[in-house]
C-alpha cells in the first residue's frame, strides 16, 4: 500500500507519522511519500519521520519530494494537509478582520474566507494531478476550510472525503470522563466543519442509550471549561457545541479578546521554529511532547481510521467525516457537504440518518451553507463581487460597511494569492 501526504513538510507530520507507526496492523504501508515545496522543512520532517518508523519496527520505505505528480503516482490514497501562504497569511486571517470588529480566525469569518480563496484553487490543481496519474485514489482532505475544500473536490468528480479532529477529540474526552473506552463513545454529531453539536453521546453504537444528560448532569463544568464557554450556555443549549461556537455565541466578547493577545498565528510560528530546531536533532527518534501544543490532538488516529475503512482494510464502521448531503438534512441542497457521522467503506461515507434538528440549530446550519455555496463561487471564478457576496452572506458579518470594509482588506492582503486580484 502507498499513501501520499501533500504538505508533508508540515511539523504536523510527526503526529500522523507516530500513528501511522503505532497502527500498522490497521493500515499497512509499505511506502509513504511526504511531498512538499519547502525542501529544507521537508528533510528535517522526513529525517524524523524515518527515525520514528524505524525505532517503532515499522517496515514501511518513507520518501520526500517536492514533485507533486511523481508524489502521488500510483498512491492509494492522498491527504491532503496544505496552509497556502503559511503561518505569515493565517496571521493576516487572524488581525485585519479585527480592525472592522469582526472575528480574526483562519476557518470562519472574513479570515477563514481568505484561506479559501487562496486554497480551493491550489488543491483542484493536485487533485486533478491526482486524477491524471491514479483515477483510483482516494482523496482525504484535512486541509481548512474543510467543509469548502471538499465540497470543491466533490463538486469536481473527485474521490474525496473530508476528515477533521473535532469529533474524535470529544469522543476521547468523554470517554475519559465516563471512564471507558474510546471505542465504546458514539457521538451523535452534526452540522458543518467547524459549526457542530453533539445533540447526543451513546455507548456501543448508534442504538446504544443516550447518556447526553448524565454527562452533562456530572461533567458539565469541565465540559464547558474545556469549550471556553460558560456552563450555562451548555445547559440551555442542552448539547455540547463545538469549540467553533463561541465565534457565534460570543462574537464580540471574543472580538475583544483577540484584540488583547499575541495571535494564534504568531503562537504557531514560534512552536514551529522550535519544533523544526527539534526535528533536525539526528538523537530524536519520537514525536517531541510540544507537538502536542500545536493542535491537531488524535489527527492521526482519525486519519488511520478513515484511509483503512476506504482501503477496506477494516477501520470502525462509523466515523464522522465530512461528505455530500444527499438528503441527510432535508433543509440542505444534496450537494452540501455536511459534518456527521456515516458508514464508511470502499464505496466511500454513507451519512447515517439525523432526526430532525432543532430550528436553533437548522437555522444557522442553512445560513452557514449559504456563505459557503458562495465562498466556493468566489473560490472557483473570482471576482470582488463575489468576495462581497459571500461576506455579506456570512452570520458574522452580514452588515453592507463591514463587507465592503472586509473586502478591499481581504483583496489587499491576499493579492499575491488570487490570480484574479
Amino acid at each position: 500500500m502507498k499513501l501520499a501526504v501533500v504538505g508533508g513538510g508540515s511539523t504536523y507530520t510527526p503526529e500522523l507519522i507516530d500513528g501511522f507507526a503505532r497502527l500498522r496492523d490497521t493500515l499497512p504501508i509499505e511506502e509513504l511519500v511526504l511531498v512538499d515545496p519547502a525542501a529544507d522543512r521537508l528533510e528535517l520532517v522526513g529525517g524524523l519521520a524515518r527515525r520514528i518508523f524505524a525505532k517503532q519496527g515499522h517496515p514501511g520505505r518513507i520518501v520526500t519530494t517536492s514533485d507533486v505528480d511523481a508524489g502521488v503516482a500510483d498512491a492509494d490514497a492522498v491527504l491532503l494537509q496544505l496552509r497556502v501562504g503559511g503561518q505569515a497569511a493565517r496571521n493576516q486571517d487572524e488581525t485585519w478582520p479585527l480592525e472592522c470588529g469582526c472575528v480574526g480566525q483562519e476557518t470562519t469569518g472574513a479570515g477563514g474566507l481568505a484561506k479559501a480563496l487562496r486554497t480551493v484553487p491550489v488543491v483542484l490543481d493536485i487533485a486533478e494531478r491526482v486524477r491524471r496519474t491514479n483515477p483510483n485514489a482516494w482523496i482525504i482532505d484535512f486541509t481548512n476550510p474543510v467543509g469548502i475544500v471538499t465540497r470543491a473536490l466533490l463538486q469536481a468528480g473527485h474521490k474525496a472525503v473530508g476528515l477533521c479532529n473535532v469529533a474524535i477529540g470529544f469522543q476521547r474526552k468523554f470517554a475519559k470522563l465516563l471512564d471507558v473506552a474510546p471505542g465504546e463513545v458514539h457521538l451523535d454529531h452534526v452540522g458543518l466543519n467547524h459549526l457542530t453539536w453533539e445533540t447526543g453521546v451513546r455507548l456501543g453504537g448508534p442504538d446504544g442509550d443516550d447518556i447526553l444528560p448524565k454527562l452533562l448532569a456530572e461533567h458539565g463544568d469541565a465540559v464547558a471549561a474545556d469549550l471556553r464557554m460558560p456552563r450555562e450556555i451548555v445547559d440551555r443549549l442542552g448539547v455540547v457545541p463545538s469549540y467553533y461556537l463561541r465565534y457565534f455565541y460570543q462574537h464580540d466578547a471574543v472580538v475583544e479578546e483577540l484584540r488583547t493577545k499575541p495571535s494564534r498565528a504568531a503562537e504557531v510560528a514560534e512552536m514551529e521554529r522550535e519544533l523544526l530546531e527539534m526535528y533536525g536533532d539526528p538523537a530524536l527518534d519520537e514525536k517531541p511532547a510540544l507537538l502536542g501544543k500545536r493542535g491537531g490532538a488524535f489527527y492521526s488516529e482519525a486519519a488511520v481510521d478513515l484511509a483503512a475503512s476506504l482501503l477496506g482494510n477494516g477501520g470502525s464502521p462509523f466515523q464522522v467525516v465530512n461528505t455530500a448531503n444527499n438528503g441527510t438534512l432535508p433543509f440542505l441542497p444534496d450537494d452540501a457537504v455536511i459534518e456527521v457521522q456515516a458508514a464508511v467503506d470502499g464505496s466511500g461515507a454513507t451519512p447515517l440518518a439525523v432526526p430532525r434538528l432543532d430550528p436553533l440549530f437548522a437555522g444557522l446550519i442553512a445560513n452557514v451553507t449559504a456563505y459557503e455555496d458562495l465562498a466556493l463561487k468566489a473560490a472557483v471564478h473570482g471576482g470582488r463581487d463575489r468576495v462581497f457576496k459571500a461576506l455579506l452572506a456570512h452570520p458574522l458579518i452580514g452588515q453592507y460597511t463591514y463587507a465592503e470594509q472586509l473586502t478591499d482588506r481581504l483583496v489587499a492582503h491576499n493579492r499575491e494569492h488570487l490570480a484574479w486580484a
